[in-house]
């Protein structure tokens, strides 16, 4: 028997991938949300008990998505669960009264967010007394989270058939603006802008605003994905259906539509 080209090959096997992939996506997607959000837990837990260099590693692979500050960022195994600036006046102990004895963390009040001063509080991971931090800030970590509550939520079958994406308005007004108020009122009372008394937003709030955008982004993001997915997989069924290559029980095409009757 001739063997098909090794160019159709390829094409095959692409194909049967992007099939597999449309029917098990959101299982995809759970998972590697799932090892996004455990990892920088997994961070504080590997210093805890002595497992540094794999702890060093997950620190160092998100390094590019957060800056990671030690004073908004949530810790395990310290004194408080947060240690939050001074500039945000709540009633935990503040950062600077817990660092104020650690040298390379010293510089003066004119050096704030320069390179220098950024490098040193990213890469401060926590100590005995403090604990260590989360690989993700506060922020970061309830963005994610709640994207993968969100997702967990949207793949109980009878949300997945009904659920249909958020409005653009009320995602905009729950999810958008309230993350924008508090990150930018925070960011401009800060140099290089100075438009106003420095502001440093609180841990609940950066928890309440992340977790509000994260919750709203997966019910915006999985019902559209869900759709093309959809779109997708027929697509593909019907291609490989045409050619003899996928049995007639494992494709049902769609009912013809007003549309496309024809379909």
């Amino acid at each position: 028997m001739q063997r098909p080209p090794a160019k159709k090959s390829f094409a095959l096997r692409a194909n049967f991938a992007v099939l597999g992939l449309t029917r098990n996506w959101l299982r995809v997607f759970l998972i590697i949300l799932t090892l996004y959000v455990t990892l920088p837990i997994a961070a504080p837990v590997f210093m805890r008990i002595g497992f540094t260099a794999p702890a060093h590693i997950i620190y160092t692979m998100y390094t590019p998505f957060c800056h990671q500050f030690g004073f908004r960022s949530f810790y395990l195994f310290g004194e408080q669960p947060v240690y939050p600036r001074e500039y945000a006046q709540t009633g935990w102990q503040s950062y600077e009264s817990y660092t104020a004895n650690i040298p390379q963390l010293q510089f003066a009040p004119e050096d704030e967010f320069k390179l220098d001063w950024v490098l040193a509080h990213k890469i401060f991971l926590g100590n005995e007394q403090m604990g260590y931090k989360m690989a993700l800030c506060e922020r970061d970590n309830m963005i994610w989270g709640m994207m993968l509550v969100g997702g967990l939520i949207y793949a109980i079958p009878t949300v997945r058939r009904k659920l249909r994406p958020v409005p653009l308005l009320l995602y905009g007004f729950l999810g958008v603006v309230p993350i924008g108020i508090d990150g930018f009122s925070q960011l401009l009372s800060y140099p290089p802008f100075n438009f106003w008394e420095i502001r440093e937003t609180t841990p609940t709030f950066r928890a309440l605003t992340g977790g509000l955008f994260g919750l709203m982004t997966a019910w915006l993001a999985f019902p559209y994905l869900e759709l093309a997915m959809r779109d997708t997989r027929r697509q593909v069924e019907r291609k490989l259906a045409k050619r003899g290559l996928l049995a007639p029980s494992r494709y049902n095409p769609p009912p013809p539509s007003a549309d496309n009757p024809m379909e």
